[in-house]
């Protein structure tokens, strides 16, 4: 051994080396590479959901598969991330942009635990609100029309024992109970709604490049670049969606403040300006509160079933059937578009999403026009 070899070997003796935890730490993955990946995930089981409604409209008919077609999808998704995900090997989309999941606090593959929770957050969760949100939505609508008629009847009462030279001169707060309770029921589905909390996970995912879904955020899941980088290879992320996503949600909140300001003040006008009785219309909706609901009641005026010439314009047939319930038209609605549907089904399907059903065609709910013999 050369006096060089030994002086090298006692310099390593005397300072071993010491093992670093991010000496071999792949980098965290940037945004364009998650949303490839996520792309290339709905892709595939998009193709999956296809087939298995194939196979079961083959095996059971068109009427089955249309009906149960949520079921299939959410089965399906079930099926591909747990022969992917739960069992710990990578989904095709991530395999296909070299991603790799760790947990974000112990920088380790993920336990069964969260891996089960994310597949389960991720698959079951919207369609279990998707199955409550309506019926909720409906109870809690019903319950503030009743409250807000009950308070304006004791506005109306209070008005009519002040003299109305005091009456003029009160001054009503800003913020009232009932002000409150008509803001909420004017905008019911969108604060009942989960969009808001997306588009804020989603303008935090274009800043730091985590937690694309909202159940990865949840479960503290995150993805590393396994793919050799070159020394001038730069990664860029998706900053600039980042800016624009929260510009466009600011402007969003500052144009919906100003519109609620106009209508404080246009309330505070009319209240001013109408004379006391003004609310005498909602007395009888205290005393038949059936009649609060602003949408038709379960009781079709239109049943065709029952009575096949109600309509009579309108063919006997499979073609009095709606396609979203199977059954014969209750109440028959058509859509701008020109799809006809039982009007307590495309209620319910617009409500949660303004399209339809048929062509995906935008449709707004007041579009919706009742036919009529």
């Amino acid at each position: 051994m050369s006096d060089e070899d030994f002086s090298l070997a006692t310099s390593h003796s005397k300072t071993p080396p010491v093992p670093s935890p991010s000496a071999h730490f792949y980098p965290f993955a940037t945004s364009p590479d998650i949303i490839r990946s996520h792309e290339k995930d709905i892709f595939l089981t998009s193709n999956l959901v296809n087939q298995a409604q194939g196979i079961v409209r083959s095996l059971r008919g068109a009427r089955v598969a249309h009906t149960y077609s949520e079921t299939i999808k959410n089965l399906t998704e079930i099926l591909y991330f747990s022969l992917t995900t739960l069992i710990g090997n990578r989904t095709l989309g991530e395999e296909y942009c070299d991603l790799v999941q760790l947990e974000d606090d112990t920088l380790q593959l993920p336990s069964i635990t969260r891996r089960a929770g994310y597949i389960g957050s991720s698959i079951l969760a919207p369609w279990i609100l998707q199955r409550i949100l309506p019926a909720f939505r409906q109870r809690l609508r019903a319950k503030l029309e009743r409250s807000i008629a009950r308070q304006q009847l004791k506005a109306q009462q209070a008005r009519e024992e002040i003299k109305p030279s005091k009456a003029k001169t009160t001054k009503q707060p800003l913020i009232t109970k009932l002000r409150i309770q008509k803001y909420v029921l004017e905008h019911l589905d969108s604060i009942t709604s989960s969009s808001p909390i997306y588009a804020l996970s989603i303008a935090t995912f274009y800043f730091t490049g985590s937690y694309y879904h909202l159940s990865k955020r949840f479960w503290g899941l995150r993805y590393v670049f396994t793919k050799k980088l070159e020394e001038n290879e730069q990664r860029v992320g998706y900053e600039v969606l980042g800016v624009l996503l929260v510009l466009q949600i600011a402007v969003q909140g500052i144009l919906h403040i100003r519109k609620v300001g106009a209508s404080l003040r246009e309330m505070d006008q009319d209240l001013a300006s109408e004379p006391s009785a003004q609310d005498g219309s909602m007395i009888s909706s205290i005393e038949n509160p059936s009649n609060l609901p602003l949408l038709p009641t379960s009781e079709a005026r239109y049943d065709l079933e029952e009575d096949s010439g109600a309509i009579p314009w309108i063919p006997s047939g499979q073609q009095s059937k709606c396609t979203l319930c199977l059954e014969t038209f209750k109440d028959p609605s058509v859509t701008t578009c020109g799809h006809v549907f039982c009007w307590i089904c495309v209620r319910d399907w617009v409500r949660e999403k303004p399209e339809c059903p048929l062509c995906r065609q935008e449709v707004l709910l007041s579009k919706v026009l009742p036919l009529r013999g």
